[in-house]
Order: C-alpha cells, then structure tokens, then sequence
C-alpha cells in the first residue's frame, strides 16, 4: 500500500512540475515574441522559452522524460545566470531545476 501511495505523489509531482514548467515557459515565449503586450519581440528571450517548453513536453512523455529533463536543466541554467547578472534571486527556477533532477535520478514511476 505505501508503494502504490508513493508511485502515486511522485507521478503527480512529476505532471504538476512538466506542466507548470511547459506553461510557464509558454506565457514568457508568448510574452517575448510580442503578442501578449505592445512591447517588440525578444528574439533571446523567445528561443530560451521555446526551447523551454520544448524541454518540458519531452519531459513529460515518458521515453523522452530524461532527454526532456536535460533540456530544462539547460535552459534554468542560462536563465539562473541572466537573472544573477541582474541582481536577482532566481528561487523558482531553482526549485523547477531541483524537482527536475529528483524526477530524472528516480525515473517516471512506471509501475
């Protein structure tokens, strides 16, 4: 029973982390290419964010979780650095990086 309750919380923390992250990255890159406000488009910002949400679909489909996982890791860590360049304290990406590695060590869950 405490097996099946575990696989459980992890497989939901997995989800909720893949698709927070996807959405995330999806409202910046919208955000950067200019459509959801009257500023210009961002080309470094969107291609970061698109290759963020690139990474968070890969990492959501089982086969490709770790390929995924690796992509994000990437991306957080340009964007941990531009934001320290800053003056800024990145606490999020630092928390999706750390819950991405945790998902990558333990593997999807699969029964």
């Amino acid at each position: 029973m405490h097996d099946k309750n575990l696989r459980r919380a992890f497989m939901v923390f997995y989800l909720t982390l893949g698709i927070v992250v996807f959405l995330q990255s999806a409202r910046v890159a919208l955000s950067a290419a200019g459509l959801s406000s009257s500023a210009g488009p961002d080309r470094h910002l969107l291609a970061l964010a698109g290759a963020e949400a690139l990474g968070a679909l890969l990492f959501l489909w089982r086969p490709a979780m770790r390929p995924g996982g690796l992509v994000l890791l990437s991306t957080f860590a340009i964007a941990v650095t531009a934001h320290a360049f800053r003056g800024e304290f990145p606490g999020p990406l630092l928390v999706y990086a750390a819950g991405t590695v945790f998902v990558m060590v333990h593997g999807p869950a699969q029964g």
